[in-house]
């Protein structure tokens, strides 16, 4: 039976309250991707919610595929989500109305809704093998990819036939004929024709339910009003909105979401950013020491924009400002340059009191400072940290800066580039005359060790301070970039600084 679906509709008039919904796979690691279509949807549902509408963001695990779905990757989605504090009004361990939340636990769900649809016109049997349509498909020529609809209209005895071949049958959606369009949030009037959109499976041969049949039931029954998600899943759209009105048919949903298909995040050459590019690995930019303010903020900026002249700004902000409509539909390129940029911008938002909290993890991960944290130690980094607060562009950076203050004289190491080219015989002669200098200072203070320095390097031999100072910060700090010099020495005292020169020689 063929029903058709002439020029249909799914523009719809506003909906309260707004009900969006993430869906992530848990099959390996968290993807750059998932962060920007998550904040667009928290943004989405926030913004309704601040302006009267109501606004719900759910979190659901499509986990179905049984061989890639790890508890790994659910869990990093989670630690992910959390980081970035796009916290989720409903779903996997919040619970809600419309739980469980996670596909693999809404199996009989999923059994009752493809009996109801057997029941119906709307689906048929399907005994085909796939080499036997890529078979027909080359001796056709078409060029349509896909099912060819070869069983749609079996006849008895072909079936029967099928059956004592031992053949399994899936099931197959029956795609009306015309087109189907749909008013999309970000892209405007969408149409297909349906004859370039083969009848698709729903399960496979033994029951196990689809992605095609779970995503639009989950949608249906958690009443989800819109659906923003990537462009790769664009052509998917007519198939749902195909089988969501044959679900509102038989009682299963009650209206169909509208649909808004965000850009696609182009990487290096660009081409469309990868799980395997270095750069899509979301929970990579925490262990580099990124903020998630700073984070959310770049990757907003990837398809949308607060302002023509503004790049810089906060989840709040974004979550009043958000307008679906102002989505652009043109592919955005991740510029790692940009995101750290933007970073290092709301670093220096940051309290030093805030900066110093968020790095100790790292400082404790380096081993800079032990766990818990020695009262000296403390004391130190509190004194320490206003000197590098404005310098560093992201956490990890901080106990680059600020180990040499911490490290045991021991284990105190120079980097070998810096050493080698700052402590040549001209630079060690530069050392000898800074240690003789220091050690004649009395009150050791930060201004002292500048007037001593200064006056033995800079007046009397007339080094140019770069020349000066930088063989004495490799041999203090161990670093050409560090905190500044004459605090530095200060912090780090007398016996220390004097021994510092004494081995640099």
């Amino acid at each position: 039976m063929n029903r058709p679906m002439t020029e249909h509709s799914t523009t719809q008039g506003p909906v309260t309250p707004v009900r969006v919904r993430m869906a992530p796979s848990p099959t390996g690691s968290p993807h750059v991707g998932l962060v920007r279509t998550a904040l667009f949807n928290y943004a989405f549902a926030k913004h309704a919610e601040l302006t009267g509408r109501g606004g719900t963001f759910v979190l659901r695990i499509e986990d179905t595929d049984k061989e890639r779905s790890t508890e790994e990757s659910y869990t990093a989605i989670l630690e992910l989500f959390r980081w970035l504090g796009l916290t989720w009004d409903e779903g996997v361990e919040v619970g809600g109305a419309h739980g469980p939340y996670r596909q693999s636990e809404r199996s009989d769900l999923y059994r009752d809704v493809l009996a109801k649809l057997r029941e119906s016109s709307y689906t048929y049997d399907c005994y085909c093998r796939n080499d036997e349509v890529e078979a027909r498909r080359k001796e056709s020529g078409s060029k349509v990819m896909g099912y060819d609809g070869f069983c749609r209209e079996l006849s008895p005895e072909q079936r029967d036939a099928f059956v004592a071949e031992g053949r399994e049958p899936l099931v197959r959606f029956r795609m009306p004929e015309g087109s189907i369009t749909w008013d999309d949030l970000v892209r405007g009037e969408v149409t297909f024709e349906t004859q370039f959109v083969p009848d698709f499976a729903l399960c496979r041969a033994n029951g196990d339910p689809l992605y095609t049949l779970t995503a639009p039931v989950d949608d249906a029954t958690m009443r989800i009003t819109h659906v923003l998600r990537g462009e790769d899943l664009l052509s998917s759209t007519p198939r749902q909105i195909a089988l969501f009105e044959a679900m509102k048919a038989i009682g299963v949903a009650e209206t169909t979401p509208a649909y808004g298909h965000l850009p696609y995040v182009m990487g290096e050459g660009n081409k469309k950013l990868s799980k395997r590019d270095p750069q899509a690995h979301a929970l990579a930019y925490r262990d580099q020491g990124f903020l998630p303010e700073g984070l959310l903020n770049y990757v907003a900026l990837l398809g949308w924009a607060i302002a023509a002249d503004r790049d810089v700004f906060t989840l709040e902000e974004m979550v009043e400002a958000f307008d679906i409509a102002d989505v652009n539909a043109n592919p955005a390129r991740f510029d790692l340059k940009k995101a750290e940029a933007i970073n290092t911008a709301h670093l220096r938002m940051l309290p030093v009191e805030e900066i110093t909290h968020r790095a100790l993890p790292f400082l404790k991960a380096a081993g800079v400072v032990g766990d818990p944290v020695r009262d000296a130690d403390a004391q130190l980094l509190e004194l320490a940290m206003p000197l590098v607060a404005e310098r560093v562009n992201k956490l990890t950076e901080v106990a680059d800066m600020l180990g040499f203050l911490f490290v045991d004289e021991a284990d105190f190491t120079r980097d070998e580039a810096d050493a080698a080219k700052l402590l040549d015989e001209t630079g060690r002669e530069v050392v000898k005359a800074a240690h003789h200098a220091v050690a004649a200072v009395g009150t050791w203070s930060t201004q002292a060790i500048q007037d001593a320095l200064q006056g033995t390097l800079v007046d009397e031999m007339g080094l140019k301070p770069r020349l000066a100072y930088g063989p004495v910060r490799v041999a203090i700090t161990g670093r050409r970039v560090s905190p500044p010099l004459f605090e530095s020495m200060e912090l780090l005292g007398r016996e220390r600084s004097l021994a510092r020169l004494a081995s640099a020689l």
